[in-house]
């Protein structure tokens, strides 16, 4: 299971790699390889930075379980004492993480699931020195919060680096307060960056350096001494270290942080879209030449998308400048890119390239943006799509709840030795063929025998489906030219 610097167990997965004849081994390389920055020892770098990481603890004043509490005022108040509600039926929880200081004032970033719901904060210097911490800001999207030291004098801090520069193999230092052993030091590599565990913004960089329950919220340091990420989760069948660690990235806690401490929350964009992922056969069927990019299934009404022109159909390649490689990407983009500021967003339209800008918007933490469509797997006629389509009238209307705007031909039967089975089902409407519009089943049938005069190409379909109120999707289906 996945630790809060937090042990899932997951499947090892051998990858059998075939070398073909003539291939050169990696090897003979291998003396260009320059070890001359391996440290000997990490010991000065950790004498040096060990003042600016603090142990974080915790106290939360919790009520007894399963017992009402009324609240102070109400006219049953006087019951606590009934139900043990007096200050002998509170007990007192506490938590230990890890944190680091990050100016001299005293702002610290730590973890949200190191402070939450506490009700009291004491930051612990290597030399002993403690002081009360006040709560800035928090996170959960991310698990980033920002503390403010109370203190009188200049404190001790670390700087962040620039975690994109941060490569595959580079040296990584931790410090942190791993069960409860303050100032405890483990040292490793980044073993893999951009990791996904599930969250909606997750861009992970992995490291074999020992993280284990405390460290939560600690530095990961470079050999420069700069942050390079925040020890957040672990990945463990036991619940200690197995060498597979997870940190969130400096550069997004660095943008995490400084809207904390100006706003006291998040502002992240808002581009007003539902997308899916994309396949090879549907990058072919738009012309492009991998399968990287997502494809827009609904568009808000005034929205930030529909105001700028983008449209259901569209594929998103890059946005204000990055690659756009899968959803989740373009969820990290989007949030990343600011409130009321212009982007440009490159797409392809009718198998062309095109360009618009577009002015985000805010996102509302209640809504779910992008939604992922995500395309099914592999879930009685004699054409090419191996499809029995019909008229869609007020009947068929009735009969799949289609609604009165949705307008195209309906899927009858889906022949299970088509190339359309597990893709297309009973009830779908199919709204465009090729990207052009289908209103009867002659256009159907004209847009398949069109489609089948280039085989190469796969016939890319876009369909409303019903259920959850229904949403449209995308398919690309290659055509049996001997049906």
């Amino acid at each position: 299971m996945l630790r809060i610097a937090r042990p899932l167990c997951l499947a090892a997965l051998l990858a059998l790699v075939p070398f073909g004849a003539g291939a050169q081994s990696l090897s003979d390389h291998a003396e260009a390889v320059d070890m001359s920055d391996a440290p000997e020892s990490f010991s000065e770098l950790a004498k040096r930075l060990m003042p600016a990481v603090v142990n974080i603890t915790t106290r939360q004043t919790v009520a007894p379980r399963g017992l009402p509490e009324f609240p102070e005022g109400s006219p049953l108040e006087r019951f606590n004492p009934f139900f043990g509600r007096d200050e002998e039926g509170y007990r007192q929880e506490g938590s230990l993480g890890s944190g680091f200081v990050i100016s001299a004032d005293g702002l610290v970033i730590t973890n949200n699931h190191v402070i939450e719901n506490a009700d009291e904060i004491t930051a612990v210097f290597s030399d002993g020195t403690e002081l009360q911490a006040e709560l800035i800001g928090t996170d959960p999207e991310t698990d980033v919060a920002v503390l403010r030291l109370i203190s009188s004098d200049p404190l001790p801090y670390v700087e962040f680096a620039d975690s994109e520069s941060t490569e595959v193999g580079d040296w990584v230092m931790a410090i942190g307060n791993p069960f409860g052993f303050g100032g405890s030091v483990s040292a490793g590599i980044i073993s893999a960056r951009n990791r996904n565990t599930g969250g909606r913004y997750d861009d992970f960089l992995q490291t074999d350096a020992a993280i284990n329950r405390g460290n939560s919220g600690g530095p990961l340091f470079n050999l420069a001494g700069e942050v390079v990420g925040v020890n957040t989760a672990i990945i463990s069948p036991t619940g200690g270290s197995v060498g597979i660690g997870f940190a969130i990235p400096s550069n997004m806690v660095r943008r995490v942080a400084d809207q904390l401490v100006e706003f006291g929350e998040l502002r992240r964009g808002w581009l007003g879209v539902s997308v899916q992922g994309i396949d090879a056969d549907i990058a072919r069927a738009y012309g492009v030449d991998s399968a990287s990019g997502v494809i827009i299934t609904r568009v808000e009404e005034d929205g930030p998308a529909a105001e700028a022109g983008l449209e259901v159909g569209d594929l998103i390649r890059t946005f204000n400048g990055e690659d756009v490689s899968d959803t989740r990407a373009l969820t990290r983009i989007v949030a990343d890119a600011g409130v009321d500021v212009a982007v440009d967003v490159e797409l392809v339209r009718d198998r062309r390239t095109r360009m618009l800008e577009v002015t985000l918007g805010e996102l509302d933490t209640g809504r779910d943006e992008p939604e992922i469509e995500e395309i099914p797997e592999l879930s009685i006629t004699d054409n090419a799509l191996g499809v029995e389509f019909v008229t869609l009238d007020e009947t068929t209307r009735r009969r799949y709840g289609i609604p009165s705007d949705i307008l195209g031909v309906v899927v009858n039967s889906v022949s299970p030795r088509g190339p359309s089975f597990g893709k297309l089902e009973k009830g779908d409407v199919i709204l465009e063929m090729g990207f052009d519009p289908v209103s009867s089943v002659a256009d159907a049938v004209e847009e398949m025998e069109e489609a089948n005069t280039r085989p190469e190409t796969p016939l890319l379909i876009q369909v409303w489906r019903g259920g959850r109120g229904g949403y449209k999707v995308f398919f690309s289906i290659q055509l049996d030219a001997t049906s």
